[in-house]
Order: C-alpha cells, then sequence, then structure tokens
C-alpha cells in the first residue's frame, strides 16, 4: 500500500510513502480535513540524510499501533524541510520559542488552521531519556484538544503573537570599518585555540566565517584574521570531518577536535567550503588547501552530479540503517585489504586504533600529517576507495535544489578561474542551464525538480539570489552576456515579489503573492547557510559592480545596513553578512581586461586576476569596444591587452604585465586615481 507521498519529487517523501500512516504532503486540502474531522494537525517535518529522521521513522512511522493512532486521532502532514524551507522555518521558530531548542526530526501539533500549539522533536516510541513516549504524547494531545480546545487554541494563539511580535524587522545600523574589526576580536575570543574553530562540541564548517576573514585579511592586512581562518582549514582538511579518501566534507562533527562527524555529506556545505578553500590556496600557496578544493570540485561533480546536469541536495549519514558504516574502518580491515606492510603504515597513517575512536572499535580516518611516500600513498587511498566502494553505500538525495546549485555554480565558476579548471566552469553552466530550463515555469522560480522533473513548491528568496550569484559568476568566467542578463532578470523579480515596502533593507524569504502561512517568514541571520536577505544583498554588490548601476549597489547597502545589528552582536550568525559588508568596504574591487579573444597576452591577464583578485571582487574581459558597462571606454594600452583596476570610485593606471596587476590588487603600487 502507499499513501499520498508516493507521487512527490522529494525523495525524503517517498522514503514515507510504504508507511501505515495516512501522510498527507502540505497542501489546502490535509488542513481542510482537518477542520471537516475536527481534530489537530500533526506535521512532521525532517529531510533524507538526517540520521535521526529515519530512526523515528523506523521506530514510530514504520509500526502499524503507532500508526493506527496517528490516523484515528490527527491528520499527519509530512514535509521535506528541503522542499519547503518556508515551512520549515516559521514551525522551528516555535519548536525553539516553546522548547527551547530545535532540530530534526521535528514533530509540531497544529490547529486545524496551521498554528501550532505543541512542538518537540525526536520521541521515541516508548518513554525514555527524559522524553515522553511517542503513543503517549498523541493520546495526551488528543485528549487535551477533545476535553480542552478552546485552551488549547489560546495557546496557539499566543505563540503566534509572540513570534509576530519578534518578526519586527532590525533597526538600521552601520557595518563600516568599525564593526568589521570589532567582528573579528569577537571571534577571536570564541576561537578554540587547541582544535581551531569556533565554539565546542557540536563544530560545524564555518565556511562564511572563513570567507569573510579572508577577505578582512586581504583589505586590511589583519594577521589574526588569516591565523583563525589556515588554523581552521587545516584542522578539517586534517580531520575526520573531511573524507580523506574521496573528498567532500561531512555536516558537523559531534566532538570539538574534528574528528567524529555526523556522517550526512551536504550540497550546500561543500558548495561554501570550495570557496573558502580556493581562497585559502590562492592566498597561501598551502598544498592542502589546493588538494581539498580540487578534491571538493571533484566530489561535487562526481558524488552529487546527476544524470541531468545538476547537482543532488545531500548523501545520506546511514548505509543499510548504520550511521558511518560506508566510513570507518578498523586496523585489521585495512590490513586485509592493503597486506600487513600497506595496512599498518595507512593506520598510523590515517589515525586508525585498535581501541577506534568511533563505534565498535572502529576509527574515521583523519590524515594528521602529509603522507611521507605521496605515491605509496595514493596507491592505498586507490585500494581502500575500491574496497569501500563493495560495502553498503549511503542513499542520495537526488532533487536539484535551486538555491544550493546556485551555490554549487558560484563556487565551481570562481574556482574554475581561479585555478584554472575549465571543466568545473563546464559543470557549472550545465546545471545554469538546467535550473533555467527546468525551474523556471511562466516566469516564476520553482523550488527544486527530480530526474527533471520541477516540483511545486515555489522558489523563496535565497532561491533568486544564489542563482543570480551564480549566473553572474559564469558571466565573469565565460564574458557570455547571456547569463548576465539572466541573472539582472532574476534580481528584479525579486526586488519585485519579496522586499519589505514598509521598512527599505529588509526582505522577507517568500514572495508576496505565495501561500500564506501563519507568518510570512523573515529572517536576517546566517545560519549553516546564508540567510535569504545576505545572499540577496551579495548578488547585489556582485551586479553593482558588474554594471555600474548606483540602484543595486544603494539596494545591496540598504540591506547590510538593516542587518547591521546581527554582525555587530553576533558576527558568528552573520558570517555571509561581513562577507558582503567586506566587498562593500573594498570598493568592490573590479578588475577589467581588455584584449582580443584568443591573444595569449588576454589569456595570462585574465588568468593572474582570477588569481589575485580578493574575494568578492569582479572580474571580466573583453575585446577593445565591447558594449559592456564594465568594459565600456577601455581599451588596449600601446597596443597590447591591459588590465584595469578599480576599487569604488577609484581606478589605477592601466597595467599590461601579470606581475603588475597583481602588485596593483596586492595594494604594492599606488597607482594615480581617475
Amino acid at each position: 500500500m502507499v499513501n499520498r507521498l508516493a507521487n512527490s519529487t522529494s525523495p525524503y517523501l517517498l522514503q514515507h510513502a510504504t508507511n501505515p500512516v495516512d501522510w498527507w504532503p502540505w497542501c489546502d486540502e490535509a488542513f481542510a480535513e482537518a477542520v471537516r474531522r475536527d481534530v489537530p494537525v500533526l506535521l512532521s517535518i525532517g529531510y533524507a540524510a538526517c540520521h535521526w529522521c529515519h530512526v523515528m521513522a523506523h521506530e514510530s512511522f514504520e509500526n502499524a499501533d503507532i500508526a493506527a493512532v496517528m490516523n484515528a486521532n490527527f491528520v499527519n502532514i509530512k514535509v521535506d524541510r528541503e522542499e519547503r524551507p518556508d515551512v520549515d522555518a516559521i514551525y522551528m521558530e516555535a519548536t525553539q520559542a516553546v522548547t527551547g531548542h530545535g532540530g530534526w526530526p521535528m514533530t509540531c501539533f497544529l490547529t486545524p488552521t496551521g498554528e501550532p500549539f505543541h512542538c518537540g522533536t525526536y520521541y521515541p516510541p516508548s518513554a525514555r531519556h527524559g522524553l515522553p513516549g511517542f503513543p503517549e504524547l498523541l493520546i495526551a494531545v488528543r485528549q487535551a484538544w477533545a476535553h480542552r480546545g478552546d485552551q488549547v487554541r489560546q495557546a496557539a494563539a499566543r505563540i503566534v503573537g509572540q513570534l509576530t511580535e519578534r518578526a519586527a524587522p532590525l533597526t538600521e545600523s552601520a557595518v563600516d570599518d568599525r564593526v568589521l574589526a570589532a567582528a573579528v576580536d569577537a571571534l577571536a575570543a570564541e576561537f578554540d585555540q587547541k582544535h581551531a574553530g569556533f565554539g565546542g562540541a557540536p563544530k560545524f564548517p564555518p565556511s562564511m566565517l572563513l570567507e569573510f576573514l579572508l577577505r578582512h585579511h586581504e583589505r586590511t592586512g589583519s594577521q589574526a584574521a588569516l591565523s583563525m581562518a589556515q588554523r581552521t582549514g587545516e584542522a578539517m582538511a586534517r580531520g575526520g570531518i573531511y573524507d580523506q579518501l574521496a573528498g567532500g566534507f561531512a555536516r558537523y562533527c559531534v566532538d570539538a577536535a574534528w574528528v567524529v562527524p555526523h556522517f550526512e555529506k551536504m550540497l550546500y556545505d561543500n558548495a561554501l567550503l570550495l570557496r573558502a578553500y580556493t581562497h585559502l590556496a590562492r592566498l597561501t600557496g598551502s598544498v592542502t588547501a589546493r588538494r581539498v578544493a580540487e578534491q571538493t570540485a571533484t566530489f561535487l561533480l562526481d558524488g552529487l552530479g546527476t544524470a541531468q546536469g545538476g547537482f543532488a541536495a545531500s548523501l545520506d549519514a546511514d548505509a543499510e540503517g548504520q550511521e558511518g558504516a560506508s566510513y570507518v574502518w578498523t586496523p585489521s580491515q585495512l590490513i586485509d585489504v592493503l597486506g600487513a606492510d600497506d595496512g599498518q603504515w595507512a593506520a598510523e597513517l590515517l589515525a586508525v586504533s585498535p581501541a577506534g575512536t568511533f563505534e565498535h572499535g572502529t576509527s574515521v580516518l583523519q590524515l594528521p600529517a602529509e603522507p611521507d611516500d605521496a605515491p605509496r600513498w595514493e596507491r592505498v587511498r586507490a585500494a581502500l576507495l575500491a574496497a569501500r566502494a563493495a560495502r553498503p553505500q549511503p542513499a542520495r538525495d537526488d532533487k536539484v535544489v535551486t538555491e544550493w546549485n546556485g551555490m554549487a555554480i558560484t563556487t565551481l565558476a570562481e574556482a574554475g578561474g581561479v585555478l584554472d579548471r575549465p571543466e568545473w566552469i563546464a559543470a557549472a553552466a550545465a546545471a545554469a542551464e538546467l535550473i533555467l530550463g527546468t525551474h523556471l515555469v511562466n516566469g516564476r522560480l520553482r523550488r527544486s525538480s527530480r530526474d527533471g522533473v520541477v516540483g511545486q513548491a515555489a522558489g523563496v528568496l535565497a532561491d533568486h539570489a544564489w542563482l543570480a550569484e551564480g549566473l553572474l559568476a559564469l558571466h565573469q568566467v565565460s564574458g557570455e552576456n547571456r547569463w548576465l542578463h539572466a541573472a539582472l532578470s532574476l534580481l528584479e523579480r525579486a526586488r519585485e515579489h519579496f522586499a519589505d515596502p514598509d521598512h527599505p533593507g529588509a526582505w522577507f524569504d517568500t514572495a508576496g503573492d505565495a501561500e500564506a502561512l501563519f507568518r510570512r517568514p523573515t529572517n536576517p541571520t546566517d545560519t549553516v547557510i546564508p540567510a535569504g536577505a545576505s545572499a540577496l544583498a551579495s548578488a547585489l554588490v556582485t551586479a553593482s559592480a558588474l554594471t555600474g548601476s548606483e540602484s543595486y549597489r544603494e539596494a545591496a547597502q540598504a540591506a547590510v545596513g538593516r542587518a547591521g545589528m546581527v554582525p555587530a552582536k553576533a558576527p558568528q550568525a552573520a558570517g555571509h553578512w561581513l562577507s558582503t559588508a567586506e566587498a562593500l568596504a573594498h570598493g568592490p574591487v573590479q578588475v577589467a581586461v581588455i584584449g582580443a579573444a584568443g591573444d595569449a597576452a588576454r589569456t595570462a591577464l585574465e588568468a593572474r586576476a582570477h588569481w589575485a583578485a580578493p574575494g568578492g571582487a569582479v572580474v571580466l574581459a573583453g575585446e577593445p569596444g565591447a558594449d559592456h558597462p564594465m568594459l565600456a571606454g577601455r581599451d588596449l594600452v600601446a597596443g597590447a591587452p591591459a588590465a584595469y583596476v578599480c576599487r569604488g570610485f577609484l581606478c589605477e593606471r592601466p597595467v599590461s604585465s601579470p606581475d603588475e596587476l597583481q602588485a596593483q590588487l596586492q595594494g604594492r603600487i599606488a597607482g594615480s586615481a581617475g
């Protein structure tokens, strides 16, 4: 038997399509059914790579007796948080307000009109660890609804009222040099001097903070900012959070030392970390950072690439119900694969011990130091990868999310330009073609697709912002104007449908004509991914530098100012805002390269520009007389290709040698303003 989830484009919902629970997808009909039956709604939110979502599904949603209680007393709605980030956002706020914490699986009980009155996360099938058993909770909620329905509705109204009050736009606050420097000081106070990173366990990869610290160092020369970024990048690259065999980062570590990850791999983490490691390699010359950038890009293409040209959302934490089963090793397993000599060498190299670092004496592979025998390591790594491929493999959530694909397009294009990897740029272009060809329906952007079939969920602000940013990155590395035109069209749609007309600089996460929820979502904080508003502000900065549009620049400045209290008071929740503010403070930097296509001198200048330009800069090459705002009025110098560097409203003298260009970009030549 299958339920109403069987036709979904979400792999997570499809995982529940054969449950005995009479699941509904999120839809008006489900709430109408709750009104007709006069029963509460049980809303369960999760995602495909979530370990504890799988646990609760197995324990409760696959249990016929528990399912019978759910079906008799509730209308049950299952939501993929990645497909409906708007629904997830407002009920996560409610869960955090009610319980003081949040996470997935998220379990909320709602009135038939959608207001939450009781919220939680994982519930076991019987009481343990201070948590009530899920069946007992179901009965208690149903009895409260039946016998104290008015009180339940009043409680729901209070929760909604409190959340609505909290959602008021922030007071405007400038993000100037003082705030940016203070953010570095605040991060230094939170820096883990022993293990690197920020705070304690669990520890998440701080991709956006790394990008901010690198941009701040490039603009100001701050060694404190560079040191924190270098040490954190090195620690993660050496630790178990990084897949030492195939590349790619896990979502977070359960410990403070980067040893034991929660094994799921998310597209958004790896896309953002590709950017950070590319810039680490560019700035420091680190062999490790370059290796990690290259392997992470390879993981994106080989591990998450889809047949249609996009990028899948994630790889699961589990394989055949066991967390991390694909990834962990014992010393004897290494010897079985490699033989005694190589096996013992690999165990020492990869910190695999008899005691283990994970469960049941197994260890997560680490690489505390670069191998002293590189050819031997490559031979060992290939053999271990082949052996691992024969193990049970984690499931893949192969839906294509617009926002996260926009991140991948952005960073693959950027990294391809910096590290001279045209195949990465080609992969970014293929993903952009898929999104523009499939996710744009009647002029409006959709959130996701699967197997080339677009889903029904409307695109949110972050979808528009990141796709625009990715298209602008493609425009820079390819010179193709079609990417620019498509990006500007998306930005105009975003300004039309998502701006808060009553509070300049504030943005809603859903369009004005989107489905009405109990509160229109808006969140100015960067979490594990950038806020929709900070992503849009960054895209507007890039667009302003490429087009010369004062309107875009003013909109970006207004957005940064509206969110300014976040970087000022909580920089750990403002990494992307801080990066965007750094780009604005730096000019942003513009590099225009003029020369005939195919000219070796132009190619050399363009390559050096991509390598040496600071994070947040824009780089564009074209021929003399090109019809482009950034290239217009610029020509060859003494008949030779030339590069023009500008910061804001000041420009350096044009130069014709890559070394002079790099010197200008690194601030070693005080060129004349023009």
